[in-house]
C-alpha cells in the first residue's frame, strides 16, 4: 500500500468516525439531554432511583417534605456500604413515610421490580420518579415494563461537564442495549 493511499484511507476512517460521533450526539439530544420530563403533581409515592449523585436524594426528600406524596421510597444499591443512606434511612422523618430498599438486581430493572411489588402491596397508582436528566428516558422505558400505573418522571437540576455528558451517553446507551436485549420486568 502506498503512503498516499494509506493517508487517504486514514482520513476516510477518521472522517467516518467523526460523522458517526456527530450523528450519535445529535440522536442522543432528545433522549439524554432533553428527555421528556413531567410536571410534578400529587402522587401516591416518590421513588428516588439510586445513583452516584446525592442531589437526587436531597431533591426527592424535598418533594416529600413539600407534600407531593405521603411516602418516599429510596433505592440504595450500595446497601450498608453507603453509610450516608443507611444513616438517613434509620432516622425518623415525620414529614413523610420513608421506605428504603436494596434493589435486586442492583439496577434500574431491580428498582422497577421493587416498585411493582410496593405498588401492588400499597395500591399505588401514581409514582413520582426522581433521577438525573440522562437517565430519565431509559428509566421510564424500564419502569413502564414493571409498573402499570402513572409515572411522573422528574429530573434533578444538574449541570454536567462535557466529560460527564460523554460518560452518560456511553453508559445510558449500554443500559438501553441491555434493556432491549432483556425486555420485561
Amino acid at each position: 500500500m502506498s503512503a498516499t493511499r494509506g493517508r487517504r484511507r486514514f482520513r476516510c476512517v477518521t472522517l467516518s468516525a467523526c460523522l458517526a460521533l456527530i450523528v450519535a450526539v445529535i440522536a442522543g439530544l432528545p433522549v439524554y439531554v432533553r428527555p421528556q420530563v413531567d410536571q410534578v403533581r400529587e402522587a401516591d409515592a416518590i421513588l428516588i432511583l439510586g445513583g452516584p449523585d446525592y442531589r437526587r436524594y436531597t431533591f426527592g426528600f424535598g418533594l416529600g417534605a413539600d407534600g407531593w406524596a405521603p411516602t418516599v421510597v429510596v433505592s440504595n444499591p450500595q446497601g450498608a456500604d453507603d453509610e450516608w443512606q443507611t444513616r438517613y434511612c434509620a432516622t425518623p422523618h415525620p414529614e413523610f413515610n420513608l421506605m428504603c430498599f436494596i434493589p435486586d438486581p442492583r439496577t434500574t430493572k431491580g428498582e422497577g421490580r421493587e416498585l411493582r411489588r410496593l405498588a401492588a402491596l400499597h395500591g399505588w397508582q401514581t409514582v413520582i420518579v426522581v433521577t438525573s436528566h440522562p437517565h430519565v428516558s431509559r428509566a421510564r422505558y424500564i419502569l413502564e415494563q414493571c409498573f402499570d400505573g402513572d409515572l411522573v418522571m422528574v429530573a434533578i437540576p444538574d449541570r454536567l461537564s462535557i466529560f460527564e455528558w460523554a460518560f452518560h451517553y456511553v453508559y445510558q446507551t449500554a443500559g438501553y442495549i441491555r434493556a432491549f436485549l432483556q425486555p420485561g420486568c
